[in-house]
């Protein structure tokens, strides 16, 4: 019989560090923990654990529930939703408009938006760079990305951070109603796609209209719910790596100096922060047979947590797991995008943004620092979702 103990409170409040000693306390004592907690759900915390449940897609499935905690009210949104092979189709058509070449082409753009934002926050000497900034940045991007009107972009906006601040909030019945809305925009581009059709190899929609499985389309109602999925997926980790990126750079000076001076080292240090402030430790898999992990037995329809935040601070794989060391020699084992069929397809787009925002930050600024108290996320992120800042002008 599974042991359903209660080995740590995923419901207390957080403050910007305290996740992290937590979950080095159940590495250290219990690494496969169980809490009864936003619905009950076993949490890995440990690097080979966590590689292994999101590398084995047979044993370990997101069809049931695929974050901690369950929020999926209005439908299913592929491919997270769906396991292998059902989700492929899905993914086949959306990698090649993903790939590192594809992302850098919209790299232009997010360096004029991130200096658009940051500007008046120059003039004024700081502001709250989530708020202000980095909750602005991915909507646009993936506005460009998804070839969106441009008008739709302040409500893809508002309904996008609506729908985050819901969750955050736990409030079931303002999830829903802010996800039907986000659910509105996705079939309102898609009959805009079947009304004006555009190029699948540039569109993402268009992509998706296009997609067969054993040659047929993909069904009406999968289609709107990726559409939904994609819409939102990438607004939530870069806002929360900008803020944490700039948390860490206020309490480190020297490094942020470095950094300004040293442009050339910012694509490596994207990486170890990555690795440092994972966004995400709530993505979840269900086992469809019984399992042993740590030395626990996890029943079939169990939820398990994936505590990605955890497995990149994991002192086996990590050595000096707190600190912060450009170019550690193993630093692309670090399982900030995920792993396995359900690795994040949006790597590169992802990465870029970080890169051209710290880029226009740093130059825009002679040196920030923290200007009021951290706002942090609840499950399934983890990480900052206000964070005040004071900066000095670099004179751009």
């Amino acid at each position: 019989m599974t042991d359903l103990s209660q080995d740590f409170d995923p419901e207390i409040p957080e403050d910007f560090d305290s996740p992290h000693i937590e979950y080095a306390r159940l590495r250290r004592e219990c690494p496969v923990a169980h809490t009864n907690g936003l619905g009950g759900f076993w949490a890995l915390t440990r690097y080979d654990d966590v590689k292994r449940a999101a590398s084995d897609s047979s044993t370990f499935i997101t069809s049931v529930q695929n974050v901690v905690p369950k929020v999926a009210y209005t439908g299913r949104r592929p491919p997270l939703h769906l396991d292998p092979p059902e989700h492929t189709p899905y993914r086949k058509a959306l990698n090649p408009l993903l790939s590192q070449d594809r992302a850098e082409l919209f790299a232009e753009r997010a360096r004029e938006l991130t200096r658009h934002l940051l500007d008046p926050m120059v003039a004024k000497g700081g502001g709250d760079i989530c708020v202000e900034l980095s909750s602005y940045l991915p909507v646009h991007v993936f506005g460009e990305w998804m070839r969106m009107p441009e008008e739709w972009l302040e409500t893809l906006h508002d309904a996008g951070r609506a729908f985050i601040l819901a969750v955050h909030s736990n409030v079931p019945e303002v999830m829903k109603e802010t996800s039907l809305r986000l659910y509105d925009m996705a079939r309102a581009l898609i009959a805009l796609r079947h009304d004006e059709p555009q190029d699948p190899a540039l569109d993402p929609t268009s992509a998706l209209i296009a997609a067969r499985h054993d040659g047929q389309p993909l069904p009406d109602e999968l289609l709107v719910g990726t559409v939904r999925q994609v819409l939102v997926v990438g607004m939530v980790a870069p806002m929360v790596m900008i803020g944490n990126i700039c948390v860490h750079l206020s309490r480190d000076k020297a490094l942020q100096q470095q950094l300004r001076n040293d442009p050339a080292l910012i694509p490596a240090a994207i990486e170890e922060f990555l690795r440092l402030y994972t966004p995400y430790r709530g993505f979840a898999r269900t086992a469809v047979c019984p399992v042993e992990m740590g030395g626990r037995k996890i029943a079939p329809g169990e939820a398990i947590a994936l505590i990605y935040a955890s497995a990149n601070r994991d002192e086996d794989v990590f050595p000096e797991p707190d600190k912060f060391i450009i170019d550690r020699p193993n630093i692309d084992q670090h399982l900030a995008f995920g792993r396995g069929p359900h690795n994040c397809p949006g790597i590169h787009l992802g990465r870029m943004q970080l890169r051209v925002a710290l880029e226009e930050i740093l130059s825009a600024t002679a040196m920030f620092e923290l200007d009021g108290p951290l706002t942090v996320s609840r499950w399934p992120e983890v990480g900052a979702l206000s964070v005040p800042l004071r900066f000095s002008d670099g004179g751009r």
